[in-house]
């Protein structure tokens, strides 16, 4: 699921804690929203093209919300038919939260349970959905980088409700500053996995998610500190209608890697990348915080 965007734009509550987000002012506001959409629209076009089923909704255009292209962060879809709606930390983005899109969907999938976390905000607790948790989902473990976005105790909520193993850590960006999303430094593949290694500095922290992946068989293909800041973290594989896999990330994200990287993802999965310049830019979210993975039943 993808939303496409009405009104882009930076967002400077997010700002205050996400730094990736970049306010260049190169553009004015118009600029920056028609930009995103065409970012948005070339995007989907290039999912579509290689056969994955991409189901789009449209932005409303009141109230104005700046970030809902980044659907993954309110709601996720689980294979036992539930859907999770999140606790989100800026006050303008829980906007984004539209009960409609998940009547729409019920439609075509089957949904069992709907369970809201929402009132958490009313005592400034957070839980991003899966930018906060990076979840292996053939495994049932929840990897998560604890930060203001990802509460500890909504964490273990999460991981008893979808009856998941999770695995805490603790991941800084080059000021100290504790990284705002997991999935902006780790990307879980179905044989592999992408990870910002340096960005952790406690070395249990390492141990515990080193045996994880051992456990999970997942060959660790290493990020540095700079290319996490190109997004080369924020990656999302998926499967198209005939079971074909592509590691889906930006084009920024796809050429701050090296040649041994590229050779490695390739041994896995094909690669598709698209331009997202101005998403990333004032959003600070890239490929993957776009998408919002449907894995309900079908009806």
């Amino acid at each position: 699921m993808m939303v496409r965007p009405a009104h882009f734009g930076y967002n400077a509550e997010t700002a205050e804690n996400n730094a990736f987000q970049i306010n260049d002012k190169s553009l004015n506001s118009k600029e920056i929203e028609v930009k995103a959409i065409a970012e948005f629209d070339a995007f989907v076009q290039k999912l579509r093209a290689v056969g994955v089923n991409v189901i789009v909704f449209q932005d409303t255009d009141e109230p104005v919300k700046s970030d809902a292209v980044f659907p993954n962060n309110w709601i996720s879809f689980h294979r036992n038919g539930n859907v999770i709606t999140y606790p989100i930390f800026s006050p303008i983005r829980r906007l984004e939260r539209r009960i409609e899109l998940i009547e729409e969907l019920s439609e075509t999938f089957e949904v069992a349970n709907h369970i809201q976390l929402e009132s958490w905000e009313n005592v400034e607790q957070y839980l991003e959905g899966t930018g906060s948790m990076v979840v292996d989902r053939e495994y049932q473990i929840a990897y998560g980088c604890l930060s203001i976005r990802t509460d500890q105790m909504l964490f273990d909520e999460f991981c008893t409700v979808m009856e998941c193993e999770q695995v805490t850590f603790h991941s800084f960006d080059k000021d100290g500053v504790a990284v705002y999303h997991t999935n902006v430094m780790m990307a879980m593949g179905d044989k592999f996995v992408i990870i910002c290694m340096e960005s952790i500095p406690i070395e249990a922290d390492k141990q515990r998610l080193l045996a994880a992946f051992k456990k999970t068989n997942k060959t660790v293909i290493e990020i540095s500190l700079d290319q996490m800041y190109g997004f080369a973290g924020n990656m999302l594989q998926v499967k198209n209608t005939t079971g074909d896999t592509f590691l889906v990330m930006s084009s920024q994200a796809f050429r701050s890697l090296n040649e041994a990287q590229i050779q490695k993802i390739n041994q896995f999965t094909q690669i598709l990348h698209s331009d997202l310049t101005t998403i990333e830019t004032y959003g600070g979210g890239s490929a993957r915080c776009m998408m919002a993975e449907v894995f309900l039943p079908l009806k």
